[in-house]
């Protein structure tokens, strides 16, 4: 049932993007009377699963879902139509036209990425505010649940005060994303700050490590979850349980038990848990592992706030409270995406071993529905969708706008013989980028990082 799940927000999310970006093209061309042959969901090589003519276009569904498009009249696109581009223009075709408009129809499908990205970001702020925790409240520092940017000199316990200058005020689910992409961390540790500097190929050595995580997370309590048949616990920890001490160790945190227990194994020890609100004391006994047997739970917002560990915040926006909190988002996730495709392309970085294809995509999406995540995730491939196809590679959409800037420069019109080797050049660059997007897919899964 989750794989399911997964399956359709990941097939809603994709069809809503394509057939929006794509309406960004359509729409234009038949406002400046440029006939549009066909517009399709997915790519209908051979066959259709669905089409149906409507005017002089024809709507469908293909049956391979690499994406879509919009077939326009006398346009050199992915189609290579070279037996239309034979005879002479026709008013009504692409080439007719003048640059201008020719130009405001290449750059309507991204322009439409954009706007959509904005908008969803201004509606979850109307709908779902804000929940965050003010940094203030970590009294004790954050977890490192990556053995990467503990390498790197930030360790359990540490304040994180500011990102590559950015004073961090608020902990929430940015700031795993900050942290990937930084070059400077400034931090808290015993009462002193210091300045930790990220190496150039921090993301690269992220990507290579095969038990990768979060970066960083909110040192929580050590709740016990459950328990199986054949656990050495069983008999002394119930669900629910709040481990408090170990081996004569207080500990307030679950990273405190995992470090004793993994230095432990074998042993019976002593601990203290908390139990309906009750302390209880119990002997432990610890596998060969350095495992409990148990699962982890975890403790409500209002139960962690009555524990004493954290208050978190919620604030709520009106309308027209939420367009610039919605705006100042999408921004910050604009020019994040802007850093990280530049890492990209900077090998040193390492940061293209990252690079995934529609596994990666598919494995953001979460097993339960959620529309509060459907959206966020996106918005989020909106604006990689957008600045993706402004790449000035030919047979994007970023590779019109650079030979239409030119002609409107120059006055100078490529020639058809020259754009369709361009397009031939760029449609065999994409295919590349799709073989070593989705091929970095199979590598990880082969891995198994």
């Amino acid at each position: 049932m989750e794989i399911v799940i997964k399956l359709s927000q990941f097939l809603l999310s994709l069809s809503l993007l394509i057939i929006l970006h794509e309406l960004g093209h359509f729409i234009p061309a038949k406002l400046f009377k440029t006939r549009v042959e066909k517009f399709y969901l997915f790519f209908d090589i051979k066959f259709s699963l669905v089409k149906k003519k409507i005017g002089e276009t024809v709507y469908g569904i293909g049956w391979l879902p690499l994406g879509g498009y919009v077939k326009i009249s006398g346009m050199i696109d992915e189609s290579m139509d070279k037996e239309q581009m034979a005879l002479p223009p026709q008013p009504w075709e692409f080439r007719s036209k003048p640059a201008w408009q020719r130009l405001i129809i290449m750059l309507g499908g991204v322009t439409v990425n954009f706007i959509l990205a904005f908008l969803i970001y201004i509606g979850m702020a109307y709908a779902y505010g804000d929940f965050y925790l003010n940094n203030d409240q970590i009294k004790d520092g954050v977890w490192i649940t990556s053995k990467t940017i503990e390498k790197a000199g930030i360790k359990t316990g540490d304040k994180i005060v500011s990102i590559d200058g950015e004073n961090i005020t608020r902990f929430d689910n940015s700031i795993n994303g900050k942290l990937l992409t930084a070059k400077t961390v400034v931090i808290e540790r015993d009462g002193q700050k210091q300045t930790v500097t990220l190496p150039k190929n921090f993301i690269g050595t992220y990507v290579d490590d095969a038990n990768k995580s979060a970066l960083v997370g909110l040192r929580m309590p050590f709740v016990v979850g459950g328990l199986s048949d054949d656990s050495p616990n069983k008999n002394a920890l119930q669900k629910k349980d709040i481990i408090t001490s170990i081996g004569g160790m207080p500990t307030r945190y679950m990273d405190q038990v995992m470090a004793f227990i993994e230095s432990h194994p074998n042993q019976k020890v002593p601990a203290t848990v908390v139990r309906n609100e009750k302390t209880e004391n119990v002997t432990l006994q610890i596998n060969d592992k350095g495992k409990l047997g148990v699962a982890l739970g975890s403790l409500k917002e209002e139960n962690l706030a009555k524990l004493g560990y954290y208050n978190f915040s919620r604030e709520n926006y009106g309308f027209f409270e939420s367009i610039p909190v919605g705006l100042e988002r999408g921004k910050e996730q604009l020019v994040g995406y802007g850093r990280q495709l530049k890492m990209i392309f900077t090998p040193s970085t390492g940061a293209y071993k990252g690079v995934g294809g529609f596994k990666a995509i598919f494995d953001i999406f979460p097993n339960s529905w959620s529309w509060e995540a459907f959206w966020g995730i996106t918005a989020i491939l909106s604006i990689m969708l957008g600045v993706m196809n402004l790449l000035p590679i030919p047979a994007l959409d970023g590779g019109h706008v650079m030979f239409l800037l030119y002609e409107m420069i120059t006055r100078r019109k490529p020639s058809d013989k020259f754009m369709e080797h361009a397009q031939l050049v760029g449609f065999v660059l994409l295919i590349g980028l799709l073989l070593f997007a989705n091929g970095n897919d199979i590598y990880k899964a082969i891995a198994g990082k």
